[in-house]
């Protein structure tokens, strides 16, 4: 073959693998930042109803987005994505097939944190939204344009983001509802910068006509709620179109929410419901919309700063009784995880926890993964195989998702652990800090290698199942009767596995005994709380109406001597 030849060859090579459509997305000066760090995402879709940010997701539905970081963006400098920028759930842009597309792009804004352990990390601050990159006020994007993808030519389509998120409005107080914001003085030290917790506060029935009565505070965990939740003081409005739960398979679910909602306002300022202090918390990370209640590396001392600073002070402004007997915490998924952990770290500060549908509370059962045997956590052991974890499924068992799926679309969204998503929190809370101030993996998020050394400091931090057996000798008498987890035999994450495995330790614990409740709901899915009698589509809007009366029930076995349970009781 002669040289002319082959120059011949290796030009065409080339001209190949960039002859196709590429992406140039330039930052408007109007914009006025100044070189901010951030992670750009460029996101297709068949349709632009919803916009193109608002359909990615881990289920097979999902469209398509890439992303790169960006380092002090110069002004007027285009970045472009080619294919060697990773994508979901196409890996590539070369994997991308011709045709017709919606195209945005979305410029997730970094800050730098530096950290009082010495550490400087670039990371997105929540700003009102509960920590979604595609919500997040400030967040940059463009408008989705109809484009047409072709792998032959070399067309370059320009994306200008010249449009932000606005800010989000801040709830109103109303006569029962009420929400304070709170500094931080051990998160701002953590994080180098005013870090705030905040609540939204349910006041009792007859809370301003009796001045002279301290109450229980009810504490429930969960995800950043933008209000007080499943609370409606109207009756459901009847002109409201119809929507379809696909999860659930109904037609109008969005008015059995509304009648729910209003329903337990109704009992909640009737003569038999519990004269409680209720709270939803507020308490995002720069890693999640939640700090999952607990201290730690990565995050910072948010179970300290909840418990020492948040909590004491909705109970001075509202007249709580101020005493770990008169608390008690519940919740579901994220939130069952928190009400489990925040009772078993501050035994004393809590008097019950009602832990429904929790995350992995063992990790010997990490969803699918046990972390101190398996290898790998995408695929099962095997010779000459792949076997893919499922990730996700619904009551029949049937797979949306597997566990490499939901953590490449995490990936894409951010390198560092900085997805904002499931994964990437867990590992932001358990993780020790990495050389490079970030959370050490627990597993490779390209491979899904496991690191057995990060799982021994899960282990012995946060497994809770673990900790439980381990400390049962101090904490035994200050948790016995305290615990109760209830969970669906089909959550849709496989979260009943760790459920299993904790039951059986808490059943040989002894001296005292565990002398609490586990529970399962037959073929339920992902929220069930223990109730038997209704749908997981119904129960699961009723945790405070639930485990208020449940508390308030069993106060006195566990109340100290001469406590007051009668005040409050009217």
């Amino acid at each position: 073959m002669n040289r002319t030849l082959l120059i011949f060859l290796f030009c065409f090579i080339c001209y190949a693998s960039f002859a196709q459509t590429r992406f140039s997305v330039s930052m408007n000066k109007s914009m006025g930042l100044h070189h901010p760090d951030g992670r750009l995402l460029l996101l297709l879709s068949l349709t632009d109803q919803p916009e193109p940010r608002f359909q990615i997701q881990d289920g097979p539905k999902t469209q398509l987005v890439f992303g790169k970081d960006v380092s002090a963006w110069t002004d007027g400098l285009a970045i472009y994505f080619d294919d060697k920028d990773f994508g979901y759930p196409l890996q590539s842009l070369s994997g991308v097939p011709e045709g017709d597309y919606f195209v945005q792009a979305v410029f997730h804004r970094y800050e730098t944190f530096k950290r009082s352990d010495g550490h400087t990390v670039k990371l997105p601050m929540d700003r009102g939204e509960g920590q979604h990159w595609n919500m997040a006020p400030g967040n940059l994007l463009s408008k989705p344009v109809k484009i047409s993808f072709s792998k032959s030519g070399n067309n370059i389509i320009s994306i200008d983001l010249n449009d932000s998120i606005p800010a989000i409005k801040e709830p109103e107080d109303s006569k029962y509802v009420k929400h304070i914001k709170v500094l931080s003085k051990k998160l701002t030290e953590f994080w180098g910068r005013p870090i705030y917790l905040g609540a939204h506060v349910l006041l009792p029935e007859g809370w301003d006509t009796h001045p002279n009565v301290k109450y229980p505070l009810a504490i429930f965990h969960g995800h950043f709620p933008s209000d007080f939740g499943d609370w409606r003081t109207t009756p459901p409005d009847t002109s409201l179109k119809p929507d379809y739960s696909e999860r659930f398979g109904i037609s109008g679910y969005n008015s059995i929410i509304q009648q729910e909602n209003y329903a337990f306002y109704k009992q909640w300022t009737g003569p038999d419901f519990p004269r409680v202090i209720a709270i939803e918390i507020q308490h995002p990370t720069p890693y999640y919309d939640d700090s999952y209640a607990v201290n730690s590396a990565n995050n910072g001392p948010y179970g300290d700063a909840i418990t020492y600073e948040l909590i004491p002070e909705i109970e001075k402004r509202f007249r709580g009784i101020g005493k770990g007997w008169a608390r008690f915490v519940y919740g579901g998924s994220t939130g069952g995880w928190e009400a489990l952990a925040v009772q078993v770290f501050y035994p004393d500060e809590y008097n019950g926890s009602y832990a429904a549908c929790p995350d992995p509370i063992d990790f010997r059962a990490y969803c699918q993964i046990n972390l101190y045997k398996d290898k790998n956590a995408y695929f099962l052991e095997s010779d000459f195989r792949k076997t893919y974890r499922p990730g996700m499924r619904d009551y029949l068992g049937k797979v949306s998702a597997t566990v490499q799926d939901m953590n490449y679309r995490e990936l894409a969204l951010g390198s560092n652990g900085r997805s904002g998503e499931q994964w990437d929190i867990w590992q932001a809370v358990y993780s020790p800090v990495g050389t490079d101030g970030y959370p050490k993996p627990i597993f490779d998020k390209l491979t899904g290698a496991i690191d057995s050394t990060v799982a021994q400091y899960w282990k012995e931090h946060y497994d809770l199942s673990y900790i439980l057996e381990r400390d049962w000798s101090t904490l035994g008498k200050k948790l016995s009767g305290k615990i109760h987890i209830y969970c669906g035999d089909m959550d849709n994450f496989y979260l009943n596995n760790a459920v299993y495995f904790t039951e059986e330790r808490l059943k040989k614990l002894k001296n005292p005994s565990f002398d609490g409740k586990v529970d399962y709901g037959d073929r339920a899915e992902h929220c069930w709380n223990g109730d038997h009698d209704n749908p997981n589509y119904i129960s699961r809007l009723r945790y405070h109406s639930m485990f208020i009366k449940k508390w308030t029930s069993e106060i006195q076995k566990r109340a100290p001597k001469g406590a007051d349970l009668k005040s409050w009781r009217y």
